[in-house]
């Protein structure tokens, strides 16, 4: 039962706190819980209402959550602003809509429905006011793909769904893209959140091609699903016995696996006694990467705790599997030194990103990112004497490696388009592009041209019938040119050395600024605003050389195509002689990320290989380090600013929100350094176990210490002349360097 006048007073100390958007909220919170809002659970948001719970009352209702680069990914929760199954349905059935006012033509419309591995079971403690069965647990990908096909089948749309007699049926991204192409489908969506926590889940939508719809296109969807106010929905038993929800044709798969072995093509033959090890960190890729990689004869090997899909992610540090985080593959690089495999390959949950780990021969572990990974590719795949030598079209986004230029310069008699958007979409619509007209804005070529296309998060497509990323490319070459390389007594890390030793010291540093919530959003409003107004004079302690390119600029880009255009527009470039950062608020995820595209400067350097790679890698970090502050700075006036971070902070990982980082800076450190000089904790595990209580909230559900390690270690070296030989101090540091 709602108690009115519980209700009434939440809804007025909403709108006394949060102002305008505190009203949005009370709108939103009276309309799901008085309303006939379809799987709304109102007798829990009916618990939310307690002032404990104001600021999670107001978050998950403020907006409803918005469309992003393709689809909508958020927190799973009770509200408009979180994924459940009211904001799922409510996208399908728009979705559903403008399908057929789209495709009015057409007798028989088919959509394809995937989804990935991950299961809410509420890591973060957020619902634990509810008790341990609410609803929302065990609210799956599976699940919500059941329930899509259900809003498909009652609108007379036939989807196509993995296994629908099963419950343990998935679908990769790269794969729904090909499927919709070769099923001659008006469309498609993917339930997944990508390498996000498994607290959060989304949807992405797809269009005929098999690419996620650009501006004004997805202006029009996003405009028919606002105008939803109520859900179809038929059994889905029934639907799969009427024939509107089909099982994906079993050859199909093979089909797409032998794509890629016409385009591998025997270019060497796999050694059996050089392992390969692969993870698909708990999610799909085993039947795409694991797949393709088997059938090429690879001797693949793929950790047992990591070979069967996870939703919970269980054996992924921090929960967090994502090929950008170093971290991630931990797990497979231990079980790799056990096998005696000198490489680890991964993918992301939806087996569209590509992850690689290379052993050194002094034993330690190096993780590659995504620009390293692009760079790689691209000059094995053009330049390289014992490669494919292939000339045509090489694709990347604005914030990619400014390397790929040099490779497709060397080439010759080959195409750059290196301007776009972030976001692969934008790399499909180029190939939408060329499909139709056989040109790109000033560029004349086929679609067969495409030798790749790449982005610095670890996003590779090789395949022009596949309109998104796929892992799978990427680490069949991989695979290939590390057992090459073995032979020789090289690594692909000096592989890549060689490369910039050849071609320059370019370098590309990636950072993100996690700020989550409408606070969160105000944040990143206000660091844009503030680059806007006052263009900076310097940068990263660079003298800025340039006008500011702002792609927001009218007279340069011309108007907003739509509402939707504004998003992946919101970028801003800054140039200085050497380096150019550009700063974008994230399109999938709470962050404000920016980037550091380090060019050789007018004196090439001297070094050579390793040395070459410390020299550049030092200098972009030491820019990211300064930039990231600097651009703090602009949340607040500077003489009033309390967004500053030291060395120490810095180090920790991304994927923690600010506001964690920031109680590290302010509080962690101080009680840490204080606990070196007192005898509160006597032993190293005592004071571990404080650590690990003390920062449990940076990584919910999982063990914070590795995300510790970096920064105790600075710190340790900050503090050894004022504490000497304290004892602590040189175990603690000991721990942190292990």
């Amino acid at each position: 039962m709602i108690d009115y006048k519980v209700l009434d007073k939440i809804c007025n100390q909403l709108e006394s706190t949060y102002a305008d958007f505190g009203k949005l909220a009370a709108t939103n919170l009276r309309h799901w819980l008085l309303d006939d809002v379809p799987f709304a659970f109102p007798e829990m948001i009916a618990r939310h209402l307690d002032q404990n719970h104001l600021d999670l009352v107001f978050d998950a209702f403020w907006q409803t959550l918005p469309f992003g680069t393709g689809g909508r990914r958020g927190r799973v929760g009770y509200g408009p602003n979180r994924v459940n199954p009211t904001t799922v349905g409510m996208t399908v059935q728009g979705h559903c809509h403008y399908l057929k006012k789209t495709f009015s033509n057409k007798n028989e419309l088919m959509v394809v429905v995937a989804n990935d591995v991950r299961i809410f079971r509420d890591n973060a403690g957020i619902y634990g006011f509810l008790g341990d069965n609410h609803p929302l647990i065990g609210e799956s990908s599976r699940t919500l793909g059941k329930l899509a096909c259900e809003i498909y089948a009652a609108n007379g749309i036939t989807a196509y769904f993995a296994q629908p007699n099963h419950q343990d049926g998935l679908l990769s991204t790269p794969e729904l893209s090909f499927l919709i192409s070769r099923l001659k489908a008006v469309g498609g969506i993917n339930l997944s959140a990508s390498h996000n926590p498994p607290d959060d889940n989304g949807i992405k939508v797809y269009d005929d091609a098999g690419s996620q719809p650009v501006s004004p296109n997805d202006q029009k969807l996003v405009d028919t699903m606002n105008q939803v106010t109520n859900i179809q929905r038929v059994d889905f038993s029934k639907a799969v016995a009427d024939g509107k929800i089909k099982d994906i044709p079993g050859e199909l798969h093979q089909v797409y696996i032998d794509i890629y072995l016409r385009l591998y093509d025997n270019i060497y033959s796999p050694r059996p006694d050089i392992k390969i090890v692969y993870t698909p960190l708990c999610g799909c890729g085993g039947t795409t990467v694991g797949d393709v990689l088997k059938e090429l004869k690879f001797p693949l090997i793929i950790p047992p705790d990591q070979e069967r899909p996870d939703g919970g992610f269980s054996m992924i540090p921090f929960k967090a599997p994502n090929p950008e985080v170093p971290q991630a593959t931990d797990p497979a690089k231990k079980f790799a030194d056990d096998e005696g495999a000198g490489i680890v390959l991964c993918s992301d949950p939806d087996a569209d990103r590509v992850g690689v780990d290379i052993k050194l021969e002094d034993g330690s572990w190096y993780h590659m990112d995504g620009n390293q990974i692009a760079t790689i590719l691209c000059y094995f795949l053009m330049l390289d004497a014992k490669g494919p030598k292939l000339q045509g079209l090489l694709i990347e986004t604005l914030v990619t490696t400014r390397i790929l230029r040099k490779i497709v310069e060397k080439a010759g008699n080959s195409w750059l388009i290196d301007d776009l958007l972030v976001g692969f979409k934008y790399i499909a619509n180029v190939l939408k592009s060329l499909e139709l007209n056989g040109k790109y804005n000033d560029i004349s070529c086929s679609v067969h041209d495409l030798v790749l296309a790449v982005e610095e998060s670890h996003g590779v497509l090789q395949v022009e019938d596949i309109r998104d990323k796929d892992a799978t490319p990427a680490c069949m070459y991989l695979a290939a040119l590390y057992q090459r390389l073995y032979k020789d007594g090289k690594t692909l890390l000096d592989y890549y050395t060689d490369i910039l030793g050849e071609l320059g010291g370019y370098d590309c540093i990636n950072r993100s600024i996690f700020m989550s919530g409408a606070d969160g959003m105000l944040k990143k409003d206000k660091i844009m605003s503030s680059l806007r107004t006052i263009a900076p004079s310097s940068i990263g302690g660079y003298k800025v050389e340039y006008p500011i390119v702002d792609y927001w600029d009218h007279e340069k880009f011309g108007p907003f195509v739509s509402e939707t255009d504004k998003t992946p527009r919101n970028v801003i470039q800054i140039f200085t002689s050497s380096f150019t950062v550009v700063v974008r608020p994230s399109g999938t995820e709470p962050k404000l990320k920016f980037y550091v595209l380090l060019t050789p400067e007018g004196v090439e350097s001297q070094k050579q290989g390793m040395e070459l790679l410390a020299e550049i890698r030092k200098k972009a970090q030491n820019i990211a380090d300064r930039v990231y502050n600097e651009l703090l700075q602009k949340i607040d006036p500077p003489q009033k600013s309390e967004y500053t971070l030291s060395d120490a902070s810095l180090m920790l990982p991304d994927i923690i929100e600010l506001d964690k980082k920031l109680k590290f800076e302010k509080q962690t450190i101080k009680h840490l350094k204080a606990s070196l000089n007192s005898e509160d904790f006597g032993k190293l595990d005592n004071l571990l176990s404080w650590l690990r209580a003390e920062s449990a909230e940076m990584t919910p559900g999982s063990d914070p210490t590795p995300a510790l390690k970096k920064p105790i270690a600075c710190l340790c070296q900050e503090w050894k002349e004022e504490l000497g030989s304290n004892t602590m101090l040189l175990q603690l540091e000991r721990w942190a360097i292990k």
